[in-house]
């Protein structure tokens, strides 16, 4: 097994869910990733523990996800110099709102990339993950190319009946 490049830490184990989705991108890309639960809140240390050692064990992204108060994110990106991209969970109480707010609205000083709530953004932070990983390395680029000419083919082979 590879050495993970690209750490996906999540809020809660129901986060999965959504951040599969991140999995399964990154999988497709063939980019060694690592996945696990981590609270910002009811695990704090072992949140910092995890955002200062990352650089040092070989990663080089981190997608951080959470609902509600949605501090994860920023928790980790306070904490290393690796970029972050943060996934807003959707929530029962504002449909993901307040997970949104809570990720975007960071201090100048300490910037988390920040995409869609739910899966549309776990799969965006992959697919971005995959973008930044590929500004040096020829082989990914290629493959990010192949995937957008795909997704391009598929949308204009759509035939509308009227």
């Amino acid at each position: 097994m590879a050495k993970p490049i690209v750490g996906i830490i999540m809020g809660s184990a129901s986060d999965w869910d959504t951040m599969r989705e991140s999995h399964k991108i990154l999988e497709e890309f063939g980019v060694a990733h690592e996945y696990r639960v981590l609270s910002a809140h009811r695990a704090p240390a072992a949140v910092t523990e995890y955002a200062t050692k990352a650089g040092k064990r070989g990663l080089k992204i981190i997608i951080g996800a959470a609902g509600g108060a949605a501090h994860l994110a920023g928790v980790l990106a306070a904490q290393t110099l690796l970029p972050v991209l943060g996934v807003p969970i959707e929530s029962q109480a504002l449909k993901g709102m307040d997970s949104l707010l809570s990720t975007v609205q960071m201090p100048a000083g300490i910037p988390v990339g920040t995409l869609a709530i739910g899966k549309a953004g776990a799969k965006n932070a992959a697919l971005l993950a995959v973008a930044i990983l590929a500004l040096s390395d020829a082989a990914l680029r290629d493959k990010l190319q192949l995937y957008r000419e795909t997704q391009t083919k598929s949308v204009l082979a759509v035939k509308l009946e009227g």
